[in-house]
C-alpha cells in the first residue's frame, strides 16, 4: 500500500484530494461538527489541504494532532490560518497552543494504509489513533481518508483497534458497516 500511494502522480493526488474533500463536506458528521481535526499528509497520504479549505469556508475550527513528549496518545490543538507549525515527532508539523478536549460532535479525519467496509483501519503501526480513541469509550466521529485503491476486502484487527465511522475517498464517503449496525 505504501508503494501504491507513492506511485500516485501529484496531479492525480490533488484531484483525488479535492474530490474526497467534497465527499466529506457532504456527509452529516462534517455538517454537524463545529471542529474538524485533520492530519498533515506524509508518506503518500491523501492530502488534507482541500478539506481544510472547505472546513474553514464553512466556519469550522481546525485542529491538528501532536505528540507531547513522553505521551502515548495524541492531543489536538487549534490551528489558525497562517500560524506557524513546528516539526514534531516523526517530522510531522504540529501546532502550539493549549490541548483541546474533543467532543463526540467533533470530527477527526484519520489517515491509514488500508480500510475495509466495516471501518477497520490499517495504520502505520504506531497505534496513535487507537490509543487516543480507545475502543468502547466515547469518541468524536472518526472518518478515514484514503484513495479508493486503499479500500480492501478485510483489514485484520484486534481488541485494541478502533474502527472508523466512515471512509471517504475520491469516489464517495460511506458509513462503515459497523456504524450502520450500531448507529
Amino acid at each position: 500500500m505504501r508503494a501504491l500511494r507513492h506511485a500516485i502522480p501529484a496531479d492525480e493526488a490533488a484531484r483525488a484530494a479535492e474530490a474526497a474533500a467534497a465527499h466529506v463536506a457532504a456527509c452529516a458528521p462534517f455538517r454537524a461538527a463545529a471542529r474538524v481535526a485533520l492530519y498533515r499528509a506524509r508518506g503518500g497520504e491523501i492530502p488534507t489541504a482541500p478539506l481544510e479549505h472547505l472546513a474553514r469556508a464553512a466556519g469550522k475550527c481546525i485542529l491538528l494532532p501532536r505528540i507531547p513528549p513522553g505521551a502515548s496518545a495524541l492531543e489536538f490543538a487549534i490551528h489558525r490560518p497562517g500560524a506557524a507549525l513546528r516539526a514534531g515527532r516523526y517530522g510531522v508539523p504540529e501546532p502550539d497552543g493549549p490541548a483541546q478536549l474533543l467532543a463526540e460532535t467533533d470530527l477527526v479525519i484519520v489517515p491509514g494504509l488500508a480500510f475495509d467496509a466495516a471501518g477497520w483501519r490499517l495504520g502505520t503501526g504506531g497505534g496513535w489513533y487507537d490509543r487516543t480513541f480507545p475502543r468502547g469509550e466515547p469518541a468524536p466521529r472518526l472518518v478515514g481518508l484514503a484513495y479508493h485503491a486503499q479500500l480492501v476486502e478485510e483489514v485484520p484487527h484486534g481488541p485494541w483497534d478502533r474502527a472508523v465511522d466512515a471512509v471517504a475517498t475520491e469516489r464517495a464517503c460511506r458509513a462503515s458497516r459497523r456504524t450502520e449496525r450500531t448507529g
